[in-house]
């Protein structure tokens, strides 16, 4: 009942603002049938043009088919050919209503799709898209069967093909340490010859931390424990590899040891859904050991990783430093996991700092700096922010963010839609699509724009009997007590931390959760409006104060600081009339921080080429290439770098190169993708490559459309790799491959774009040195007439120095060439 409460209290928000005058109910049906209309067309274009592929590929108005497609990497890994998009659109279509497509829709999964494809396809996304999918579809289908009034014909199909793929995922746990492998063949499992996987070592955080809900929701409702099992041993490792001192982990971990390979932790990419699967098991399970590990991880979060509204990256094992400049887009689930965790105050800043920044670039970049620039252009139609609003509006009940809401339906309508469909935005500065709308598109975005503008009785279920898995798939959070823990299912305790507060053990207070002010969240906000600049003038943030207790006696409080090495600047100006609220404690002094972002350029890129050089080419074709920030630097090399180019094998080069003999002495090519580019270097440095080129697995990308990057490392030092590294767009990137399958042998050069060679060169001005004197008219020096010279002659006007100084109207000049003959004319003259 503490459990339902949670989630029935946050409502109270939703009722009182259907008497908002915020918005009137008559806005709100428009903008939810916009979101039907929307829908309807991300949906239908699927249906129509790519059933049964498992995308839509938007452009071009047909299905991504794997196998079909030119290979984006790691991103085609959630393809398995079991139609993803129809699969993770099942409850989606029961949310909005549509209860005789969701019939249609799951006649044609229970017909169609097949789930024993000899493919290999990521753990991770297949849990969450289609494991989830056909968990939810089959919750929606057995409530309808159960109501009487549709589905009469079903008899748990979709359980049992959940089931089945649990089954296929299961051979994935099968390591030493209990952490999955990232991919898993459906057919072949791992390790045997003809399954194609099995010798990854390193899998991220939240690959391996995001199972709980759906693996227990089916061995609960299977009554098989394997499941369960498998995925809490996953959790215990991940807390007990956990940094002891700081409470973080990392990002990527090795599966078999244990051993933490990326130690940069935040909230992002990565790491996001471990911290949110920790507290929805909670919520779904009754277990009171996952709110615990989240609380204990919650409190680190808070302490070295949240400096509102910024959400950092800082290093697992020195929490204090920041790893890198820049934040990305998945951390903007964040804000919704802190209204569950009832930390409101937060949740606010971060949201409205999201939101100012879409209002900067139009939709989250998929990167972006601490000061609000982009880093990485891309959007991928990302749901998160769309989440955070929801949760935001139920807990406040403040119609500001349905304004937000309203802002992503007009933003998704003039920036994404296209005849086909919804299409990916390749570059939120230039506004350029590419050809890919993914399944948590219409799984996930449509559902929380819908409810946002919805009343309880515009949905045919109760929302608050239900919580949302990561892929916002529905479980019921009925399953803890309607379907009792399967055997040997409970997990160890860990200690309470002695900072537990209000909300760590207990439901969240409705009135502390929602404070009855209607202006409690403007004023959060307020203090964030114009963060990114948006709307006024920059000003520098406001300074803050904090207090440092000082001895009274013996050293003065500032020779006391001096003697730290810390002196003290007078801020008068700031301090003048600044009195109020200041309490005056014996021992303490203050300190007044002026604390300003400052506007700084953005960072140049030298852009680079790879130049073809071996014939029929002959350095006529030259391809636009971005640089690293590590690795050695192109533009100290005088000639660059030649050689002749092999593609890597595996072709992403997360891990030990198979062709090592191959790259030896020559410049390696790699595909984007699976792991960071440092990480590719060094096994290609492994391999004795000579020079690397990395080539976008994102379709369609060129350097005319997108502006150039610098490739940056891993967060960690990347001194060890001395590589010339560039990156080439997917257009660029095609060329080189396609003259290498041409031609097999193919050499190149790796070099800045000015010193590219055969570029015309500016022919250097020929130097001329120009002597200057005075002397008498006629006079000539002796000798000067022996080489070409040019002389000025400034003659004495005696009248004009009388008359002030005044210009002669006339001057004569006179060229001396080499056959001593000497012509006058005027100073105007050419």
């Amino acid at each position: 009942m503490i459990l339902k409460t949670l989630l029935v209290t946050s409502f109270l928000g939703w009722v009182k603002s259907q008497e908002s005058p915020g918005m009137t109910a008559e806005e709100r049906a428009v903008i939810r049938d916009q979101i039907v209309e929307m829908f309807d067309h991300a949906y239908g274009s699927y249906m129509k043009y790519a059933y049964p592929a498992d995308e839509l590929m938007p452009l071009s108005c047909k299905g991504r088919v794997r196998g079909q497609e030119p290979n984006r990497g790691d991103i085609d890994d959630s393809l398995g050919k079991f139609s993803l998009t129809l699969i993770d659109t099942l409850d989606t279509l029961v949310v909005l209503n549509k209860l005789d497509e969701f019939e249609d829709a799951v006649r044609k999964a229970v017909k169609d799709v097949r789930l024993d494809n000899d493919v290999v396809v990521s753990v991770f996304e297949t849990n969450i898209r289609v494991l989830g999918g056909l968990l939810g579809g089959h919750i929606m289908a057995d409530l309808l069967r159960q109501r009487g009034e549709r589905m009469e014909w079903y008899r748990d199909e979709l359980l049992h093909m959940a089931i089945e793929l649990g089954h296929r995922l299961i051979p994935a746990f099968n390591t030493t340490s209990g952490l999955p492998y990232p991919k898993v063949n459906l057919r072949h499992g791992i390790l045997k010859p003809q399954s194609r996987t099995g010798t990854e070592s390193d899998t991220c955080t939240a690959c391996a931390g995001t199972m709980i809900l759906e693996f227990a929701a089916l061995s609960r409702l299977s009554g098989q424990p394997v499941f369960e099992e498998h995925a809490r041993k996953a959790l215990d490792v991940l807390w007990e590899r956990r940094q002891k001192g700081s409470d973080l982990v990392g990002t990527v971990i090795n599966i078999h040891n244990g051993e933490w390979v990326r130690r940069d932790s935040g909230v992002g990419a990565g790491i996001d859904s471990y911290y949110e699967y920790l507290m929805k098991a909670y919520i779904l399970l009754g277990d009171s050991v996952f709110l615990e590990r989240f609380n204990v991880h919650y409190s680190a979060i808070m302490k070295y990783i949240s400096q509102p509204p910024l959400l950092l990256n800082v290093h697992m094992h020195n929490p204090t430093v920041s790893v890198r400049s820049w934040m990305d887009s998945l951390l903007a689930f964040f804000p919704g996991l802190q209204v569950l965790r009832g930390d409101l105050k937060p949740a606010i800043e971060t949201h409205e700092m999201l939101y100012q920044v879409t209002k900067q670039h139009k939709f989250l970049p998929e990167a972006f700096t601490t000061e609000f620039r982009v880093h990485w252009g891309q959007h991928l139609l990302r749901p998160e922010f769309a989440e955070s609003t929801y949760y935001l509006y139920k807990a406040t009940g403040d119609p500001y963010y349905l304004r937000v809401g309203q802002s992503i339906v007009e933003k998704l309508n003039t920036y994404a839609r296209v005849p086909c469909g919804f299409a990916a935005v390749q570059d939120v500065r230039t506004g350029t699509h590419e050809d890919r709308m993914d399944s948590f598109f219409l799984a996930e975005m449509f559902k929380y724009l819908y409810l946002l503008f919805s009343d309880k009785s515009h949905v045919p279920i109760d929302i608050d009997d239900y919580i949302f898995t990561t892929e916002a798939h529905l479980l019921p959070v009925s399953l803890s007590t309607t379907k009792a823990p399967c055997p040997a299912n409970n997990t160890g305790t860990v200690p309470v931390s002695p900072e537990d507060d209000l909300f760590s053990h207990s439901c969240p207070s409705t009135e502390t959760l929602f404070p009855n002010n209607p202006t409690f969240a403007k004023t959060i906000r307020d203090g964030y409006k114009y963060l990114t600049g948006v709307g006024q003038a920059f000003s520098p943030l406001p300074f803050r104060e904090f207090e440092l207790p000082l001895p009274d006696k013996g050293i003065e409080p500032v020779e006391f600081l001096k003697s730290m090495g810390i002196s003290l600047s007078p801020l008068n100006e700031i301090l003048s009339g600044d009195t109020n609220g200041h309490k005056e404690h014996k021992g303490v002094l203050r300190v007044k921080l002026v604390a300003e972002v400052s506007q700084t350029a953005e960072e140049e890129v030298v852009p680079h080429v790879v130049q073809l050089i071996s014939p029929p080419f002959l350095g006529r074709m030259v391809l636009t290439a971005g640089p690293a920030k590590f690795g050695a630097d192109l533009t100290k090399q005088e000639h660059g770098v030649k050689g002749s180019i092999v593609k890597a094998s595996p072709y992403t080069a997360c891990g030990p190169v198979d062709n090592a003999m191959e790259i030896k002495g020559r410049i390696a090519l790699a595909l984007r993708g699976d792991c960071m580019f440092a990480v590719k270097a060094r096994w290609l440095q492994q391999a004795r490559a000579i020079g690397v080129i990395f080539i976008d697995h994102h379709e369609g990308s060129n350097s005319d459309e997108t502006p150039l990057f610098q490739m940056v490392g891993d967060g960690d030092s990347n001194e060890d790799i001395t590589l010339p590294l560039v990156f080439l767009f997917s257009r660029e990137g095609a060329l080189l491959t396609a003259a290498l399958e041409k031609h097999h042998n193919v050499d190149v050069v790796l070099l800045p774009k000015e010193r590219q060679l055969g570029q015309d060169k500016t022919e250097k001005p020929v130097s001329v040195n120009i002597k200057l004197r005075l002397m008498e008219h006629g006079e000539v020096e002796e000798g000067m007439v022996k080489s070409p010279s040019l002389e000025l002659v400034m003659e004495k006007e005696e009248e004009e120095e009388k008359l002030g100084g005044k210009q002669s109207q006339q001057q004569d000049c006179t060229q001396i060439s080499q056959d001593d003959r000497t012509s006058t004319c005027s100073a105007d003259s050419p």
